[in-house]
Parts: C-alpha cells; structure tokens; sequence
C-alpha cells in the first residue's frame, strides 16, 4: 500500500471516529448519560432486547410518534433492562424486571409521578419524640401478617395523599378487626374539589374519615 493511500486511510478514520463520538444536544442529556452508563453494545443479544420490547409494546398499548422516538424509547428500555438485571443479581429477594414505566428515563419518571410538594407545618408543631430501638427485630414487614393490601397504581394522578390515607386506614383497621379490606382513594379524591391544593387537606381528610363511611374498592374503584 503506498503512502498516498495510507495517508487517505488515516484520515478517514479520524474523520470516522470524530463523526461517532459527536452527539446532538437531546443525546448529551443527563438522562441519556444514565443509558450510555448501563448499556454496552455487543450483548443485546443476551437480553434479548428486541423480544423483551416488542412485548412491552404489546402488553402496555405503547406506540411512538416517530421512528426516531421509537428507537429513542428503545434505547432507554434497554438501558432499564440491564439497569433490573443488574440490581437482580444485587438483591436476590427483590424482583426486578420489565414495568410500563420502562420505557421512561429516570427524569421523565421523576417529573411524572414524583410531584411530591412539601407540606406547611403549623407553627406549633414539634418533633416526635425517638423511642428506644434497642428490643426491635432485625427486621419486620406488615405484609407478612396480612395488615397491607396489594400494590395500588395512582398513575400520574397527583393523589398520593389518599393512597397514603387509605392505605394507613386499612392497616389500622385489620390490627382491630383482624379483617382486611381495600378502601376507596376514589372516593376521597372525588370529594377534594380543589385538586391536593386545600391548605387544611389533612384536616379534611380526617373529618371525611371519622364522620362519613369511607366506601370500600370494589364498590368505589380508582379510574
């Protein structure tokens, strides 16, 4: 090979590794930092990627305006993908695996569904008292005396309050009845008409829970 031809082969590669490494703005975000960190090219086939989005895509109704959306979304599935492979073999008694959120980065999640506001403490409020810890076990979870009912979906909804509310209820309620029940967080977000914004919320909450019959899920579902 002369030197003229060398020369032209060297410069093609600088010019093919500078085009690889040049990335728009949209792929310079911190979230597709998170997928260029988790996933690795060469082993997709280990994951069987393209199987696992395909019923992704089919199970939770997803489709994508464009192409380029699709393999966007694709991209970030399998970056969550190894991201749950991963904290499997890290936590063996936790289950990780595909969710529809999935196909969502960790800021698109966080925005979403994390839309926790923080809550105004009244002026006479004061801290809780820590008890002793020294008698506890080494571990304790409800859900292994039958006190919590099934994993709920608030989706997007801003209404963790009447989650949290109902679900407090019901554990409260088994330790005096002995009996589980699911209580209706549509009935209590029906009943907030200005959307989680009442100052008194909590105030609220409790009164509709101690003066009125808090129906039960089966009569009162969750949209």
């Amino acid at each position: 090979m002369d030197r003229p031809t060398l020369f032209a082969f060297f410069l093609l590669s600088i010019l093919s590794s500078t085009l690889a490494s040049t990335v728009t703005p949209k792929e310079n975000s911190d979230d597709n930092l998170l997928i260029r960190q988790v996933v690795s090219d060469g082993d997709d086939e280990l994951l069987n990627a393209e199987h696992h989005f395909s019923s992704f895509k089919k199970r939770f109704g997803k489709t994508y305006a464009s192409q380029e959306e699709h393999d966007f979304r694709f991209a970030i599935f399998k970056a969550n993908l190894r991201r749950a492979k991963r904290h499997q073999k890290l936590d063996p008694g936790a289950v990780h695996g595909v969710t529809k959120f999935s196909d969502l980065t960790t800021g698109e999640f966080r925005r979403k569904f994390l839309g926790l506001r923080r809550l105004r403490l009244p002026t006479d409020a004061h801290k809780a008292p820590i008890l002793p810890t020294n008698d506890l076990p080494a571990d304790f979870d409800w859900r292994d005396h039958g006190a919590v009912t099934p994993v709920k979906d608030q989706g997007s909804c801003g209404s963790c309050w009447s989650f949290s509310t109902t679900g407090a209820l019901e554990g409260a309620h088994f330790l005096t009845t002995g009996e589980l029940v699911s209580l209706s967080e549509q009935q209590l977000v029906d009943c907030d008409h200005e959307v989680s914004l009442v100052p008194f919320l909590y105030d609220f909450i409790f009164i509709i829970c101690l003066y009125f019959k808090l129906e039960l899920n089966a009569k009162f579902d969750f949209y």
